[in-house]
């Protein structure tokens, strides 16, 4: 089945990881196997063989560079917005050179994103129809996680010119226009800024990551299409990280989708990262379900809630389900929905059809 993953960190792991993405995995983690300098060496999960091989046709890709202002995160940050910015361009560069040796493309608007589902067998369920080897180039969107790399409103125009489609205002703690995870304070006045700028451009916003005060002060200010590109649900791993019931409900009514996101902690309350382990803990794939169906019984249907894996994002199997050594055991899920009583409509929307809707409604 065609995948969307909402939420993917592929220019980080190349650029700041130094990983290939364009080799198979096993390579990608004999690389690593004497390495000690990120916690996942040697247990990275995604690459492009893997996404095409489970059918991850289109993601939304990010470039990543907080703001380091001395609070505790677990994702390093750089000590200004400039430094930050010229990381991003780093990131940016990448992506150019995967689109010039055809590994991805850049999906800018509607008339892209229909141009390029057509080129994948968004229907189909076999790799037979289309050996993953001879798949097409992997669509990605291009967002912002974390908006502290823009130097001036002028740096978001230039960055919307190259096709920046997203923003998530806030990352890990304090931020340059909003606070994040773990950090508390609501929106400051470069973060109104921020969001008169991304409505009058066209940016999609992607509230995840705002802490409880920032997400509702956004909330009073946002009139424009919104996702949570990798959220999971509070009531069931009780964090600040989670989003309570209410801020489900927030972006239910505003037709936005949230992408279920696989990193173990946020799957399974109490895990303690570098002690808990997913045989320690018991965690398959399963339990997503339990987030992915929270979130539909809280808004009546399936309609708002898609894939945003995360699976690159500084963590691998060492943080991951049992049963899932590779992004392309995504396709596990759809039999998973199934036996839970989920539609074969409902699994076409979970898979992409829900995360379609908003990008189609915005670039409408």
């Amino acid at each position: 089945m065609f995948v969307f993953d909402a939420h993917l960190d592929l220019a980080m792991n190349a650029v700041e990881w130094n990983r290939d993405l364009t080799r198979p995995l096993q390579e990608i983690r004999a690389d690593e196997s004497r390495l000690k300098d990120k916690p996942d060496r040697g247990h990275g999960t995604v690459c492009f063989p893997e996404m095409r091989r489970g059918g991850v046709g289109l993601c939304v890709a990010t470039q990543i560079a907080r703001v380091e202002h001395h609070a505790w995160s677990p994702v390093a940050g750089w000590r200004s917005p400039a430094q930050a910015w010229a990381m991003t361009q780093a990131q940016l560069a990448w992506y150019r050179e995967m689109e010039e040796a055809g590994e991805l493309v850049q999906i800018r608007d509607r008339a892209a994103l229909e141009a390029h589902l057509a080129n994948w067998p968004v229907q189909a369920a076999s790799t037979q129809e289309a050996p993953h080897a001879n798949k097409p180039a992997i669509g990605y969107i291009l967002s912002l996680e974390g908006a502290d790399s823009l130097v001036t409103m002028s740096h978001l125009e230039r960055a919307y010119g190259y096709g920046l489609r997203a923003i998530g205002p806030a990352h890990y703690g304090p931020g340059v226009y909003a606070n994040g995870t773990h950090a508390t304070g609501g929106l400051n006045a470069r973060g109104r800024e921020l969001l008169t700028e991304m409505r009058r451009l066209g940016i999609l916003l992607d509230a995840t990551h705002l802490c409880d005060e920032a997400f509702w002060d956004v909330m009073k200010l946002w009139d424009g299409p919104v996702w949570a590109s990798h959220q999971n649900c509070r009531s069931l791993v009780p964090d600040t990280r989670q989003w309570t019931d209410d801020q489900i409900r927030e972006l239910i009514r505003r037709d936005g989708v949230l992408g279920a996101v696989f990193d173990a902690w946020m799957m399974v309350p109490g895990w303690e990262r570098g002690k808990t382990t997913p045989v320690s803990a018991h965690l398959k794939l399963e339990r997503i379900v339990e987030h992915i169906d929270h979130i539909c019984q809280l808004a009546g249907n399936a309609r708002h809630v898609g894939i945003g894996s995360d699976l690159d994002g500084g963590f691998g199997i060492e943080q991951t389900p049992q049963d899932l050594q590779s992004i392309a055991e995504l396709q596990r899920l759809p039999a998973l929905l199934r036996a839970r009583g989920f539609s074969e409509a409902d699994v076409f929307g979970l898979a992409h059809g829900n995360f379609l809707r908003v990008l189609r409604n915005a670039w409408t």
